[in-house]
Formats: structure tokens, C-alpha cells, sequence
């Protein structure tokens, strides 16, 4: 009789435990991560890749069970792509919202002072997109990216335009941004590297809509192809503008182009036919993560631009969390270091200072139908 009661106590025990345990897990707090980007403005599409990537991940992170039981609660932060209100935004997931980790932000200019904020809070942040080399040659200890950097892609761009096109009169076009000028000034120095020179090199501003003066420049200078560096919101204008004036010279773009708000901002894929841009190797075609693309396809979204980059920051923090049973941004930071992760993009590992240390920039080309594919 003591044995079967003896028996009845440990079932119950072991019952009772393990739904104290999960009480526990349904009711602990969430780790709470920032994503801050271009939520608003001319830009709100890069925005939307971001958000869109890291929530499909956290879902499918917490469907898993989260890290350690616990689940991923995402803060929205609009920074407009404006250095000022990212800084605010920056202090308001540190102060108010008391986030873990930040993935973002999108512009260059706007996470350079952002991640200054993070760092002096001792908390791990991974861009998905910010390019320009001044985002991680600062050293800063906690803050990485998952994407290339400026000169690794301006200088594809100007091999491109030298080796491909077999260009000889460049004219260089930027938006005066820390992204846009920081790229075009890594092209033209590789450009200059092939024995090209500019026969132009002009700064446009950000918002305006009318080119029309700047393209009889490149005109009067028989520009036989014109590189730009900034977004799309530009890009799109400039191109419709050298169409109508007869300019039928390439224009070649990086990766701030890589929206189909491009298609829009220009008027239509007749106007963006032929345009050129460096961008990574399509994530989508990638065979490990086919599952989450046709997850964003089931609800209409096509997971295009930067929406897989964000995916995989998430998971890279969630790796790390994982991994050191941590929130501390130096705990997770010295990890990430010195491991890879698996990803939705395939595994991705981190040099000294925060940087890929494998990057894949390739050049698409804008199709009649106003999509892009790789060039061959």
C-alpha cells in the first residue's frame, strides 16, 4: 500500500512540477527587441522590409518556443531616415521600452549616431542594411551588421562599369547623404583604380523632384554612363528625367534602389528598363530558407530588398541568446564573435569589427517588367 501511495505521490509530483514549469514559461517576460527604421517618408518601403522580416521571425521563433521559453515581443521605432529622430528613437527602446537588442536601423546616417546610444547602453545592435564602412570602423563592441559594406560594392560597380560596359565618360551623381556620397565615393575611387576618371561628380538633395538641370550637365559632358549613389525615391526621378530628355546612357544604383518603390518613384517599368544595381545574392533562391519565402508568398508579400537580412539578424540574436543563457550586449556581442549562424540567408560569421566576414555583392538588372534579375 506505502509503495502504490509512494508511486502516486511522485506521478503527482512530477505532474504538478512540470505545470509549474510551464506557468513559468507562458508567464515570464518577454524579451522585448527593437526595430527601428524608415516607418514613414520617402523611404517607408525600406522600413516595411525590415519590420516585415523580423516579425516573421519571431513568430516562427516563439512557434518553436521561443528562447529558453520565453518570448520575442518586437518594438516598432520610425526613424524617417532622419539622424536626429533616430537618435530619439534610439534613447526611447533604451529608456522607455528597456529593449535587449535593436535590429536597424536602415540609413547609414541615421544608424552611425543611433548605435552610439546602444553601445553606451551596453546593448547588442545588428543593422540588416546600413552600409557606409564608418558603421563598424568605429569598433564599437556591440554592433555588428548583416549586410556588405560601401566599398566592397562600389567597387563592384566600377569594375562593372569598366570591365562589362566598357565605359570611358562616368558622370558621378549622389544624394549628399552619409549612404548615398559614402557609396559613390567608393566607386569612383575604385573607378580611378581601373584607369577610369569621372567626367562629373554632382551632389543632388534628398525630397526634390526636378533633375532636369543636372541631366543637361551630363549631357553637355556625353556621359556614357551615370552612377548613382542614393535611394530610390532620387534614383527613380533621375532616370525618368534622362529618359525624357533623350539620355539613353545606363544608369547604375546600389543597393538603395532594391524596392519596387523604385518601379513607382520613376513612372513606370518603361523608365527603369536596363538600370543597373549591386545588391547581395538573391536570399530568396537560397534552398534552406524556401519555407519562410513561401510563408511571406501565402499572405501576398514578396519578401524582396532587405526583408531576409532583417529575418536573419533576428535569428542571429536569438542564437546568441540562446547560446549564453545572456542579454548582456557584451556577453552576446564576444559570442557572435566568435561563432557562425545558421541562417535564412545560410551561415553567417562576424569579423573583429562587426562585419561579414563573407559578403556576396553581385549586379541585377532592371527587366521590362519592372522586376530585377542577377546578371549573368
Amino acid at each position: 500500500m506505502s509503495g502504490r501511495y509512494g508511486l502516486i505521490l511522485s506521478v503527482l509530483s512530477f505532474v504538478f512540477g512540470t505545470l509549474a514549469f510551464v506557468a513559468v514559461a507562458d508567464g515570464a517576460e518577454a524579451i522585448r527587441i527593437g526595430v527601428a527604421g524608415p516607418l514613414s517618408g520617402s523611404y517607408a518601403a525600406f522600413g516595411e522590409q525590415l519590420w516585415r522580416g523580423a516579425e516573421q521571425a519571431a513568430k516562427d521563433i516563439n512557434a518553436a518556443g521561443g528562447i529558453h521559453g520565453r518570448t520575442i515581443e518586437l518594438i516598432k521605432a520610425d526613424d524617417a531616415c532622419e539622424p536626429k529622430q533616430a537618435v530619439n528613437v534610439a534613447h526611447r527602446l533604451v529608456d522607455a521600452e528597456h529593449v535587449k537588442a535593436v535590429i536597424g536601423h536602415f540609413c547609414s546616417s541615421s544608424t552611425i549616431p543611433a548605435s552610439v546610444v546602444y553601445t553606451e547602453a551596453g546593448i547588442l545592435g545588428i543593422t540588416p542594411a546600413s552600409t557606409n564602412p564608418k558603421v563598424t570602423e568605429r569598433n564599437l563592441p556591440t554592433f555588428f551588421r548583416t549586410c556588405g559594406r560601401d566599398d566592397q560594392q562600389g567597387g563592384a560597380g566600377a569594375e562593372f562599369i569598366v570591365n562589362h560596359l566598357k565605359a570611358k565618360r562616368v558622370a558621378v551623381v549622389h544624394d549628399k547623404d552619409t549612404y548615398g556620397q559614402g557609396l559613390a565615393d567608393a566607386m569612383k575611387a575604385r573607378l580611378h583604380g581601373l584607369g577610369v576618371r569621372e567626367v562629373l561628380y554632382e551632389g543632388l538633395t534628398r525630397g526634390e523632384k526636378d533633375f532636369n538641370a543636372l541631366v543637361t550637365k551630363i549631357k553637355s559632358q556625353l556621359a556614357d554612363v551615370v552612377y548613382f549613389g542614393g535611394l530610390h525615391a532620387e534614383a527613380g526621378v533621375l532616370v525618368r528625367q534622362m529618359r525624357e530628355q533623350g539620355l539613353q546612357a545606363p544608369l547604375i544604383s546600389g543597393d538603395g534602389i532594391v524596392s519596387q518603390e523604385f518601379v513607382a518613384s520613376a513612372g513606370g517599368p518603361r523608365f527603369v528598363e536596363g538600370v543597373f544595381m549591386t545588391f547581395g545574392r538573391d536570399a530568396r533562391k537560397i534552398y534552406g530558407g524556401r519555407h519562410v519565402v513561401e510563408a511571406f508568398r501565402k499572405v501576398g508579400y514578396e519578401p524582396e530588398g532587405y526583408t531576409l537580412y532583417s529575418y536573419a539578424t533576428l535569428q542571429a540574436i536569438a542564437a546568441a541568446m540562446r547560446a549564453t543563457r545572456s542579454e548582456q550586449g557584451d556577453v552576446l556581442a564576444k559570442w557572435l564573435h566568435a561563432n557562425t549562424v545558421e541562417t535564412v540567408m545560410g551561415p553567417k560569421a562576424w569579423d573583429a569589427k562587426g562585419d561579414l566576414k563573407v559578403t556576396d555583392y553581385v549586379m541585377y538588372r532592371w527587366t521590362p517588367d519592372g522586376k530585377y534579375q542577377e546578371v549573368e
